[in-house]
C-alpha cells in the first residue's frame, strides 16, 4: 500500500491556507481577497484558451484552488472532487494489489 508522503509528492497541486504548490514550487497568493478573485478568474480563462500556446488545461484546476479560498461553493466543489480523487486512487491500488496476489 501507498504511504501518505509518496502521495503527497505524487500531487500536482496542494493547497496550504493562501500559499498553493504548483508541481513542486510553491506561491504565496495574495492577502487582498480581490486579487485572489482576480487570479482565480484569469486562470480559469487562460484554462480556456488552452489551444493556445503557453495556456493550458492544468490553468482550470488551479483556477478552482485559487477561488475556493474565498468563494464558499468553490471551496464544496473541491473538497467534493478531491475526496473522490482520493477514494478512485485507493479502489484503482487495491485492485491492482487484489491482481498481482492472484
Amino acid at each position: 500500500m501507498t504511504q501518505p508522503n509518496e502521495l503527497q509528492k505524487r500531487r500536482f497541486f496542494r493547497m496550504q491556507g493562501r500559499r498553493i504548490e504548483v508541481f513542486g514550487r510553491g506561491f504565496d497568493l495574495p492577502a487582498s481577497r480581490i486579487a485572489r478573485i482576480v487570479i482565480g478568474i484569469l486562470l480559469l480563462v487562460g484554462g480556456c484558451l488552452s489551444f493556445l500556446p503557453i495556456l493550458g488545461v492544468w490553468m482550470l484546476p488551479l483556477g478552482f484552488m485559487v477561488l475556493s479560498i474565498d468563494i464558499p461553493i468553490v471551496r464544496r466543489w473541491r473538497r467534493r472532487t478531491e475526496i473522490w480523487w482520493e477514494r478512485r486512487k485507493l479502489r484503482k491500488a487495491a485492485a491492482k494489489a487484489q491482481a498481482n496476489t492472484r
